[in-house]
C-alpha cells in the first residue's frame, strides 16, 4: 500500500494512536519523553515507544528534527484531521457511508446518553439554519 499524504496517512493502529495522542497533546518531544507519558500505562519499553515512531515517521504522519543527538517528534496531521478521516472510513465501512444508521445502532445499543443526544439534536438544528 502506497503512503498517502500528510492529511491523511496510511492507517495507525491502536498502539500507533497512543504514541499520537502524546504528540497531539505536547509536541516536540523525543521518544524519551513520549515514553513517559505512554509507557507505564501500557507496559511498554523505551525500545517500543521508537519502534513505533519509526513506523509513524513512515507512514508520514510524524516528523522528525535533530536535536543535539536526539530526534524530537511532532504530528504531521491535526487531531482534527485525523478523526474526521477515520470516522469517515468508519461509517463507510460498517454502515454503507450513511451516518443515520451508525446513530441508529449506538442507540439500540444504549451506548448514547442524555447529554449525548441532545449534542446531536442541538448540531442537526444548527445544520438545518
Amino acid at each position: 500500500m502506497a503512503a498517502e499524504s500528510p492529511e491523511q496517512p496510511e492507517r495507525i493502529s491502536e498502539a500507533e494512536h497512543a504514541v499520537m495522542e502524546a504528540l497531539w497533546q505536547r509536541a516536540p518531544l523525543t521518544a524519551s519523553e513520549v515514553c513517559q507519558q505512554v509507557c507505564d500505562a501500557r507496559g511498554w519499553s523505551l525500545a517500543t515507544v521508537k519502534t513505533l515512531l519509526s513506523r509513524l515517521v513512515a507512514k508520514q504522519a510524524v516528523e522528525t528534527a535533530p536535536d543535539g543527538k536526539r530526534f524530537l517528534y511532532s504530528p504531521r496531521i491535526a487531531r482534527q484531521d485525523y478523526v474526521g478521516t477515520e470516522s469517515r472510513r468508519l461509517v463507510d465501512r460498517l454502515f454503507g457511508g450513511r451516518a443515520a444508521p451508525l446513530f441508529a445502532h449506538l442507540a439500540e445499543a444504549d451506548a448514547l446518553t442524555e447529554e449525548d443526544i441532545a449534542e446531536i439534536e442541538a448540531l442537526l438544528q444548527e445544520l438545518k439554519s
